[in-house]
């Protein structure tokens, strides 16, 4: 779908706080991962552990990634962790994946939509290394939206690699799926 004209053209401003500037990117990271979910819930199993080159890895193993990456950064911006009895990591079913996703949206929906500091600063340590590393808590919301989005272009690539159209799940599908984005010509959707 071709993006729609700028009619700002710069000119428009817009008082909005930063939480509220959240809310869009936040919602639609939790839209695309929920709609891609349930997509590959009714893939036959085969198909979940297909992969191509370039990929993180199979279909069901970059879902489990996704998922359990987006724990890890919320557990580095709130300190909460999740009560799920085993890791996205170790979840093969997708149903269970899907639920772990719906209780992180919820916690996105918050952050979006209370106070947050951007320049607040974050200690942690990479899971893999140890690594100590401190990082602004709107770089991690920035990696949110990245890791979201790469990952499942990957799971696309696969997807089309095994001869499945995958669902369109960018900005403007969410827009239109959401109300916040329309056609005003009376034609449908490129």
């Amino acid at each position: 779908m071709r993006a729609p004209r700028d009619t700002c053209r710069g000119a428009c401003h817009h008082s909005l706080d930063m939480t509220e500037g959240l809310q869009d990117p936040l919602r639609h990271n939790t839209w695309a991962t929920k709609e891609l979910l349930t997509f590959c819930g009714d893939l036959p199993p085969d198909q979940l552990q297909a992969t191509a080159t370039g990929t993180y890895g199979t279909i069901l193993s970059t879902l489990q990634h996704i998922i359990g990456a987006e724990s890890r950064y919320r557990y580095r911006l709130s300190g909460m962790k999740p009560g799920w009895p085993r890791e996205p990591e170790e979840t093969a079913d997708v149903g269970e994946l899907s639920r772990m996703a719906a209780e992180l949206g919820g916690f996105w929906e918050e952050l979006a939509t209370g106070p947050f500091d951007p320049d607040r600063t974050i200690d942690a340590a990479e899971r893999d290394t140890g690594r100590k590393f401190e990082v602004k808590a709107g770089i991690l919301v920035a990696q949110v939206l990245n890791h979201g989005n790469e990952h499942r272009a990957q799971i696309y690539t696969i997807l089309t690699t095994i001869g499945v159209e995958p669902p369109d799940l960018d900005g403007w599908m969410y827009g239109l799926a959401t109300g916040r984005f329309r056609f005003t010509d009376g034609l449908p959707p490129e």
